[in-house]
C-alpha cells in the first residue's frame, strides 16, 4: 500500500486500520531464526559492517481492539506492513555503510506497553519478557551464523530501542566478545540515563561525532512538551540526549543550515525524498531531550490522539530519524571509518 505521508515509530506510517490475519495463538510460537521467514531483512553480505536493527512499535491499531492479544502474533498483518515502512524510513539509514539485518518479533501491543509505563515509570516489564527473549535469540543466531566476525552496529527506534537498552545492559555484558566489536549502539526515541551508566559501567554514552564502542540516544519534541514539562512514555529520569547536528551533549543550539538533509515525501507524489523541512536542534538538558522547530509529519485524528497520549502535545517521536536522517547516515560512516582507523 502506497503511503502519502512519512512517519514511523509508534504510529509507523499506518495512517489505515489493517484486519488482524492470525490467531493469539501464534504469539506463543518462538520464531526460529534459522528460518528466513523469521526476518524481515536477512542481507547479501557486501560490506565489511553489519547493522542488527530493531523495529519500533508497529503492532498499534490492532493491539487496541478489543481482546487482541497483549504481543504481535508474527503474521499479523499490520505489524508486516509497519515493518515495510519503517525499514524505508528509518533503517534505511544505516544501509549505504553496512548490512542490515532486520528480525521480526512478537512486539508488545499499546494496552501493556501503557501498563508498564504508567504503574513502574518505564517498559521493562511489558518488553523484557516475550519481546527481549526473541530478539536475544536473534542476536544468537546472527552472531553464531551470520556475523563472522565482523564489527557491527546495534540501532533501533522507540520500543526497538527500550530493547536495545536491555540487550546492552544485559546481553552484552554476557557476551564480552561480541560486544567488544561493537562499532556504536544508536538506541533512538527511548531514554539512556546516567543511572543506566552508572550502574552498568560497562556502557559508555557517546562524547562526540566519531567515538565508537558508545551509545548515540535522543528524544525529539516541540516545545509544547518543554513548556508543560509532559511526561512521556520515552522519558525517563535522568535521561541523556546527544544533539544530532552538531553531536554535542551541552545546549549549544545547532540551527537547521547544519542539517544534512530530512527524510520527507514528495507533495505529489509520496516518494521519499530528502529536503530541507527546518529541523534544528537543541537539548534541552533539564530533560535530556533534543527541542527542534520543525513541524511533525500530519497524521490521521486517531493517530495523532495515541501520539499525543503517549509522546505529549509537542511529540515529534515519530520524526526521531526522519528529521535527522542524512546526519545520521554520515555519523554512520564516520563512526565506522573511526572504529576502522583505531584497529589498524
Amino acid at each position: 500500500m502506497k503511503k502519502k505521508i512519512l512517519t514511523f515509530a509508534i504510529t509507523a506510517v499506518i495512517v489505515f486500520s489493517f484486519a488482524a490475519c492470525a490467531s493469539a495463538d501464534n504469539a506463543d510460537k518462538t520464531p526460529d531464526y534459522s528460518q528466513k521467514a523469521s526476518w524481515y531483512k536477512m542481507p547479501e553480505i557486501t560490506k565489511d559492517v553489519d547493522t542488527f536493527y530493531i523495529n519500533s512499535t508497529v503492532y498499534f491499531f490492532d493491539s487496541l481492539k478489543e481482546n487482541a492479544p497483549e504481543y504481535a502474533p508474527l503474521d499479523n498483518a499490520e505489524m508486516l506492513e509497519g515493518f515495510e515502512e519503517e525499514y524505508m524510513s528509518q533503517a534505511s539509514a544505516y544501509e549505504d555503510s553496512t548490512n542490515v539485518f532486520v528480525p521480526y518479533y512478537r512486539q508488545a501491543g499499546m494496552r501493556v506497553m501503557k501498563k508498564s509505563w504508567l504503574e513502574t515509570g518505564d517498559v521493562d516489564a511489558a518488553i523484557s519478557k516475550m519481546p527481549y527473549s526473541d530478539i536475544t535469540a536473534a542476536l544468537d543466531y546472527y552472531f553464531e551464523n551470520c556475523n563472522g566476525g565482523r564489527p557491527f552496529i546495534i540501532a533501533g527506534h522507540s520500543q526497538g530501542s527500550a530493547i536495545t537498552r536491555l540487550v546492552l545492559k544485559k546481553y552484552f555484558k554476557e557476551h564480552p566478545d561480541y560486544y567488544k566489536r561493537m562499532i556504536a549502539a544508536y538506541a533512538i526515541g527511548y531514554s539512556i540515563t546516567k543511572d543506566d551508566l552508572k550502574a552498568y559501567p560497562h556502557l559508555k554514552f557517546a562524547t562526540g561525532e566519531s567515538d565508537t564502542g558508545v551509545i548515540i540516544s535522543w528524544n525529539t519534541e516541540g516545545k509544547e512538551n518543554v513548556e508543560g514539562n509532559v511526561k512521556t512514555a520515552a522519558l525517563l529520569p535522568g535521561a541523556i540526549s546527544i544533539n544530532p547536528l552538531n553531536w554535542k551533549l551541552d545546549d549549544t543550539y545547532a540551527p537547521a543550515s547544519e542539517n544534512l538533509g530530512s527524510l520527507t515525501a514528495n507533495e505529489k507524489t509520496g516518494a521519499p525524498e530528502i529536503g530541507d523541512i527546518g529541523a534544528d536542534a537543541q537539548i534541552v538538558l533539564s530533560r535530556g531531550t533534543i527541542l527542534t522547530n520543525a513541524k511533525p509529519d500530519p497524521m490521521s485524528e486517531e493517530a495523532a490522539k495515541i501520539t499525543a497520549e503517549y509522546f505529549g502535545p509537542g511529540a515529534r517521536h515519530e520524526n526521531d530519524y526522519t528529521f535527522y536522517y542524512n546526519n545520521i547516515k554520515d555519523n554512520v560512516a564516520k563512526r565506522i571509518a573511526a572504529y576502522k582507523a583505531n584497529a589498524k
